[in-house]
């Protein structure tokens, strides 16, 4: 007698719809995504292991409906942000952003500083509303922008609020070069910082700059973070430690206003 979950796992496998042109097509995407660079036709080709017949129809169409784009300089093609812009549009994501911005505004100008609001995808954080304070002088991060969870405050926040399933997930979206002794210093932190219920530490990417995060929970876990990347001022409204708990109470009362408006749903 085969055993039931084997024969699931066959039916399954033998019973997957094939559409090869909808492959080759993510793959582009998949491949593209994850370059820092663009890549040349020829390129993606090599990468892929293709030959230019099967991928040339297949790159002038992605490019066509807005998901490419070609840069002038090299001829290669890089990922637009049509998918973030899609992604943007689903309703619980746009519903997050809507209810977390007049509560970011009055965060940044009370303290003085400006704030964004980030989420995990496939590895990374990619920041996904921001707000920026009335001050003259101040540092911002634009809609968009992705970094690698492993290096940011707001991806630390988002790990260390996950439950272990969660973590082992998100852990196998990292990139295949990741370090191990990466990820285990990286998950020391998040247990740490999942005590203090709350992230405030140097920034890794710019001097002078003191990043602060709060999670955002929905649904009983941790779906952004609420991150300000502080700066120090002669004249600042409000000092390090206040911005702190300010954010930090501004992100429990959009997680409040989340679940109130889940139960009139």
């Amino acid at each position: 007698m085969k055993n039931s979950a084997s024969d699931a796992a066959d039916e399954a496998t033998e019973t997957r719809y094939k559409a090869p042109a909808l492959e080759k097509g993510l793959d582009v995407l998949e491949l593209l995504v994850t370059e820092a660079s663009p890549m040349t036709m020829a390129e993606i080709c090599n990468r892929l292991g293709r030959t230019q017949g099967e991928m040339f129809r297949m790159v002038q169409v992605l490019s066509f409906r807005g998901y490419l784009a070609q840069d002038k300089s090299s001829d290669g093609y890089y990922v637009s942000d049509r998918l973030f812009s899609m992604a943007m549009q689903q309703p619980r994501t746009r519903g997050l952003v809507e209810l977390a911005l007049p509560r970011m505004r009055s965060l940044a100008m009370k303290a003085g500083q400006s704030c964004h609001l980030s989420m995990f995808s496939h590895g990374e954080t990619v920041v996904v509303a921001r707000m920026e304070s009335d001050e003259q002088l101040g540092f911002t991060v634009r809609v968009g922008y992705r970094a690698s969870a492993l290096q940011t405050t707001s991806g630390l926040m988002l790990f260390s609020a996950q439950p272990p399933d969660i973590r082992e997930r998100w852990i196998g979206q990292l990139p295949a070069t990741t370090k191990r002794k990466d990820i285990d210093e990286f998950i020391m932190r998040a247990d740490a910082a999942a005590k203090a219920g709350y992230v405030c530490a140097k920034s890794g990417f710019v001097d002078g700059v003191t990043d602060i995060a709060a999670p955002i929970f929905r649904g009983g876990r941790a779906v952004a973070a609420l991150a300000m990347p502080f700066i120090r001022q002669t004249l600042a409204r409000i000092g390090l430690e206040e911005s702190t708990q300010l954010l930090i109470t501004v992100a429990k009362e959009i997680s409040a206003e989340l679940h109130q408006a889940d139960n009139r749903v």
